[in-house]
């Protein structure tokens, strides 16, 4: 069986190509889905062998970077890895074919079903891990996948493509199975293939996550991130800052789930500061800040021009003369506001940091509330403290999906070896951050459930049952 080494390009209307395509993806996942478990898991292990070989990976993270010109090949080289292997054992064991669960007592047998054909929007930021991370979820669940990356993304996507291609190719997977939008990727063909899709998996800008849940089809898109990080007084300063100078450095921060504000709390608000630097950050003075501002934030808002970039690079794009800046890992300004008079309190996609002072645990709750009703609400909270009450309440109080406590926050809030999220590159808002979930986006997602309901031994409750609390305390 053949594979394409490269996307198959058509001629004429978008809406026509993407029916060509879609016709395509079809037929192949009308054969994929009579194939049995152990089969798809033979598809699925293939699709992550794809990205995890060495030589791929290391092909795959320099195109992104020299191609979108953003993040580090080093670090993308272990989140091309990491990502995939976690999720890869996510997957082990899990049955997406036939009989998946019984219930007995109620009569429910639960039977795994596609969903047909996904069309998933991926983001230049993650040109690789991202896509990679969809077509595995859609193939374990028998599946047909067409990627829309974005036009910096599309050759990484595309490189991507041969390589999972060639892998199925060795289990005799339908050779349409995965596909992507012929370059140049449009707006417009991107949202034909919203629309002609079975299901919409959406990550990336907001306007595509708007144009996803406004396509007609199915929608799993995610929210905006703009992390905050808080300091309690009970933390272990150095591990917190190791921890957040790794997060945010990591990638350049490309990520989402990257720190983009700490909250200090003033007991240890100049040692967190002092553990910080020795982490490698440097807190800018007040003319460096505005300095900085003026780069990064031009007409009020984020250049292209410092998204992703190291710190040093920005640090001299800005003009930043300082050594200390120059040759630090990430860079740190003192803020007091949120909202659009205050950019720095928005997300930042660079290793950029605003520092926050709080008198106590309260007023650390009502800044970090007041950021996120500037941006990034429903995505996640970091708190570094040695008091599980705190995470409790914020838990309990926040506008967030997560609260990651004590963990280098990008690295953990889409997953990690020592926690129990799934690991993912798309972490649903909630309805906070105007999704239709609130999960770290996986398998289940890909998945539609038929169910048999069988005759059980009626049991129909007496009225006192069900109200007798009720009406002993208000009356019938």
């Amino acid at each position: 069986m053949s594979h394409p080494t490269s996307p198959i390009r058509e001629t004429g209307s978008a809406a026509a190509q993407v029916a060509a395509l879609i016709a395509r993806a079809r037929a192949a996942q009308a054969e994929f889905e009579r194939w049995p478990q152990a089969r798809v898991d033979e598809a699925t292990l293939a699709c992550g062998w794809a990205i995890m070989k060495p030589a791929n990976n290391r092909a795959l993270a320099e195109t992104a970077v020299r191609d979108t010109g953003l993040g580090d090949v080093a670090d993308k080289i272990t989140k091309n890895h990491r990502k995939t292997l976690g999720l890869l054992r996510d997957l082990a064991g899990v049955r997406t074919v036939g009989v998946i669960a019984e219930y007995p007592e109620r009569g429910v047998t639960e039977i795994a079903r596609p969903v047909g054909v996904v069309a998933a929007i991926t983001p230049s930021t993650n040109p690789g891990a991202t896509p990679a991370n969809q077509i595995i979820n859609a193939v374990k669940c028998r599946n047909a996948i067409i990627l829309a990356p974005s036009p910096k993304g599309y050759s990484t996507c595309a490189q991507l493509l041969a390589f999972t291609h060639a892998e199925l190719a060795k289990v005799g997977a339908p050779e349409h199975l995965v596909q992507v939008l012929p370059a140049p990727v449009t707006k417009e063909a991107t949202h034909e293939l919203m629309r002609q899709a079975d299901l919409v998996a959406a990550t990336g800008s907001q306007a595509n996550i708007r144009a996803a849940y406004s396509s007609g089809t199915p929608a799993i898109g995610v929210g905006m991130g703009n992390v905050v990080s808080i300091v309690d007084a009970s933390a272990d300063l150095g591990d917190a800052a190791r921890k957040i100078a790794l997060s945010k450095t990591f990638d350049h921060a490309t990520s989402c789930s990257s720190e983009n504000s700490l909250v200090l709390l003033e007991a240890v608000y100049d040692a967190a500061l002092a553990a910080l630097t020795t982490a490698g950050g440097a807190l800018l003075d007040a003319a460096e800040k505005a300095q900085l501002q003026k780069f990064m934030f031009p007409h009020g808002r984020l250049s292209p021009a410092a998204t992703a970039q190291s710190a040093g690079r920005i640090a001299a794009l800005a003009g930043l003369q300082r050594e200390a800046v120059r040759q630090a890992r990430f860079l740190m300004v003192e803020e007091s506001g949120s909202g659009a008079q205050h950019p720095f309190s928005g997300e930042k996609l660079s290793p950029v940091l605003a520092v926050y002072r709080a008198r106590d645990f309260d007023e650390a709750m009502r800044l970090t509330a007041a950021i996120y009703d500037y941006q990034g609400k429903g995505h996640s909270v970091s708190l570094h403290s040695r008091d599980a009450a705190q995470a409790m309440r914020l838990a309990l109080e926040l506008p967030v999906a997560r609260v990651i406590v004590n963990q280098a926050h990008c690295i953990a809030t889409g997953g990690s070896f020592d926690n129990g999220l799934p690991f993912s590159l798309s972490m649903g808002c909630g309805t906070w951050g105007r999704n239709s979930f609130s999960d770290n986006m996986h398998w289940r997602h890909f998945l539609n459930i038929t169910r048999i309901a069988r005759v059980i031994p009626e049991r129909v409750p007496a009225e006192d049952e069900i109200f007798g609390a009720f009406f002993a305390k208000h009356g019938r």
